[in-house]
């Protein structure tokens, strides 16, 4: 079992293209021997958002601060603490910050996938 304190894992800056303020942890993922699952923590500063873009895996989503949107194929809907969200593989998606404060979400993705910074793969 591992445990660890989410504030001791560095924040390093989303630079895939079309990422506008966004900060990524990675808590767990394959540098902890996690075999199945990747999980990140995603900080997007007011006015910032996640690139546009799909991706050939699912990936799962818990909002835990901030409001903002979240573009689908379906169209925008409002998002905030608390939503859970479902992105379906090569689905087009974006999140954006609305909101005053920092929107927050845990986001986890296959670890055969992962990227740690570019999650577009």
């Amino acid at each position: 079992m591992i445990i660890k304190g989410s504030p001791s894992v560095p924040s390093v800056p989303v630079t895939m293209p079309g990422a506008c303020k966004v900060q990524m942890q990675m808590l767990l993922g394959p540098q902890d021997q996690c075999p199945n699952f990747a999980m990140r923590k995603f900080s997007v500063a007011p006015g910032g958002n996640t690139p546009r873009h799909q991706h050939d895996y699912e990936h799962e989503i818990l909002v835990l601060a901030g409001r903002g949107t979240a573009l689908s194929e379906q169209g925008v809907r409002e998002i905030g603490p608390g939503d859970v969200i479902f992105v379906p593989a090569n689905e087009l998606h974006q999140f954006v910050n609305t909101g005053g404060e920092n929107m927050v979400f845990i986001c986890l993705v296959p670890a055969s996938v992962h990227r740690p910074v570019d999650c577009s793969k």
